[in-house]
């Protein structure tokens, strides 16, 4: 019972992780015209939960080393539901604080969850993270899906606001976990951890492929609509289409994890996914985006799969559990960062060209650096970090 409660509050925690950045893209036209926000503002709307990944993943070991993983998970529970729920205000401030306060709730859950799958799943590490992955596909799907509609009753605020309810029903489910979780006493510090993993060209390796790969899925996730609306689609249409390419990413993210975990070797993987990626990018750069419904798909099949993959190597590529934590935490950090570019370099560009060829060639080379470094992940090695034992210092802080 105890561990069905556990596996259930990890589906619910990982269906909290996209909902509240999903439902931006659908309503970017809504909130230009409330807001008067410059497409680079929109995109940033998007970027700044990304830059709070990127800045709060590398620490979140000393998170844990207070709370417990289980303790880090319910405030960050808590946190998504605080910060979706500030967006509800009359106020351009709070829009954004909101989306800050919620990117930090969502960068603890980003780091925490690989890490809980080594610790508690170790032998059932590819079914667990396509578990917890597909929840991640199904929120975004859900986000992207129901936000118009909700918009429709609440308004564009309310709708942004009502993924505070989820969050805070998660939390109630997960607050039993709290009794069996103790902060965690590591025998050695995050800074000297960190120093170690930042020495592994492993490690950068798998955070570079973490970075491209959601570079690509945040651009998406923030543009794609409104690429689709110049391509003739009404706001309704292009919210379905995006809701499609996230229903058809939980595919990808249910079958590659699980497929690659049988894998010693994840290259061949990582080949296929490319060309498939390359394929839908070419088929809606194409004048009139004839076919879109396949395309997006497609690209939803791919975005799906090399998230959940990229997840899958965080615990492939870590020789324990609390290595998962720290490689988690750094590859997040540095794989965010990157990926926090996409979204406003992306309405830079279309801002700069009046056009869409320019942000593609973007997601062109986003590709092939994906693919690059991919192919050095995907090769059958762990990460032993050469840690030093903790100093006095250390264990007052």
């Amino acid at each position: 019972m105890q561990r069905s409660l556990l596996i259930l509050g990890i589906l619910l925690i990982s269906l909290n992780l996209r909902p509240a950045l999903a439902s931006v893209g659908p309503l970017v036209e809504s909130i230009r015209a409330a807001a008067g926000l410059s497409n680079t503002a929109l995109g940033l709307l998007t970027t700044l939960p990304l830059l709070a990944f990127g800045v709060v993943s590398a620490l979140t070991p000393l998170v844990t080393r207070r709370l417990g993983t289980e303790g880090a998970l319910a405030a960050a529970l808590s946190l998504i539901a605080a910060g979706a729920l500030a967006r509800v205000a009359p106020s351009t401030a709070l829009l954004f604080g909101g989306t800050v306060v919620f990117g930090v709730g969502i960068a603890l859950g980003n780091v925490l969850l690989p890490s809980l799958v080594k610790r508690d799943f170790p032998e059932h590490s590819g079914v667990m993270t396509s578990l917890y992955s597909s929840g991640i596909g199904i929120g975004a799907a859900v986000g992207a899906g129901a936000t118009v509609p909700l918009a429709g009753t609440l308004g564009w605020r309310g709708a942004l606001a009502a993924w505070a309810v989820p969050a805070a029903v998660a939390l109630l489910v997960w607050l039993p976990q709290l009794r069996r979780d103790a902060p965690a006493r590591a025998a050695y510090s995050v800074s000297a951890s960190l120093r170690a993993l930042g020495r592994s060209a492993l490690a950068w390796q798998v955070a570079l492929f973490m970075g491209f790969q959601s570079l690509t899925f945040y651009v998406a996730l923030a543009w794609l609509p409104a690429f689709l609306q110049t391509r003739g689609f009404d706001p309704a249409a292009a919210g379905g289409l995006l809701a499609l390419s996230q229903v058809m990413g939980v595919v990808g993210s249910a079958i590659v994890p699980a497929w690659a975990a049988r894998q010693a070797d994840q290259r061949r993987t990582i080949c296929l996914l490319a060309l498939m990626e390359g394929i839908a990018l070419a088929g809606l750069a194409w004048p009139g985006a004839p076919m879109a419904t396949v395309w997006v798909s497609v690209l939803g099949v791919v975005l799906g799969g090399t998230f959940g993959l990229a997840l899958l190597l965080l615990v492939l590529r870590a020789a324990d559990a609390e290595t998962a934590t720290e490689l988690s935490g750094m590859a997040q950090s540095v794989g965010y960062l990157v990926a926090a570019a996409g979204p406003a370099v992306f309405g830079f560009l279309h801002d700069l060209t009046g056009g869409w060829a320019a942000p593609l060639v973007l997601l062109v080379l986003a590709l092939a650096a994906k693919t690059a470094v991919g192919l050095r992940a995907g090769r059958p090695s762990q990460i032993h970090p050469d840690r030093q034992p903790r100093t006095n210092a250390d264990r007052t802080s």
